[in-house]
């Protein structure tokens, strides 16, 4: 196996490359305007770095969020691109399960990205590896109640500190592409059916067409 991950779901753009035994090189870069701008040379520094060839690339992996539309969309047309042109499957995994792996934890706890618009993404976990709750987006003050004392990781609860007030400020904050790598090579290795490598949104884009939007067509 030689399974390349990516994830553009957050403000991090992460790409890692796992053999089957372990991570190979990895890269994350912090910015969530430049999605698009990062990624691929992302992909040629991991490969780079590790000593392989993209046509060496057996299985792909993508966060396929949730997470705002426009970061999102980058990583799932770049993976899905790169397994059309190599003929390899493409699997999704939720990227809130890559950061609840990355934690380590082995307590309940809920994982929380900022999903902008002064809301969250976020789900609950029994483990790192134990997801219990689909992914959901909300408002952090109407979870004050469920989450008071709560472990919590991710970006989303480092801002609303005063909500998720369980916080693990150790982290980790943004996902991590190595993380996401080791669990879709546990999930493969056992077995595990995956995600399709499709988008969770959870709510409509950002940009729309304006209510009064007026069409005007030439005579």
């Amino acid at each position: 196996m030689l399974l390349l991950a990516l994830d553009t779901a957050t403000p991090a753009v992460t790409v890692a490359l796992h053999d089957g035994t372990g991570i190979l090189a990895e890269s994350r870069q912090v910015d969530a305007r430049r999605h698009g701008e990062l990624l691929l040379p992302a992909v040629d520094r991991v490969l780079g770095e590790a000593g392989r060839k993209l046509d060496e690339v057996s299985e792909i992996v993508v966060g396929v969020g949730p997470g705002p539309y426009t970061g999102l969309r980058v990583g799932l047309v770049t993976a899905a691109t790169f397994g059309a042109v190599l003929d390899v499957p493409v699997h999704g995994l939720c990227t809130l399960d890559g950061l609840a792996y990355a934690s380590g934890l082995t307590e309940p706890f809920v994982v929380v990205t900022d999903a902008r618009r002064k809301e969250v993404y976020w789900a609950r976990y029994a483990d790192a590896r134990t997801r219990l709750t689909e992914p959901a987006v909300d408002r952090p003050a109407d979870l004050a109640d469920q989450v008071a004392g709560v472990p919590a990781v991710g970006a989303g609860a480092l801002l609303y500190d005063t909500v998720f007030t369980g916080v693990r400020r150790e982290g980790p904050e943004h996902q991590s592409a190595a993380a996401l790598a080791a669990l879709a090579a546990e999930k493969l290795a056992a077995g595990e059916e995956l995600l399709p490598p499709r988008p969770l949104y959870l709510r409509r884009p950002d940009a729309q067409v304006p209510a009064n939007y007026k069409v005007v067509t030439p005579k």
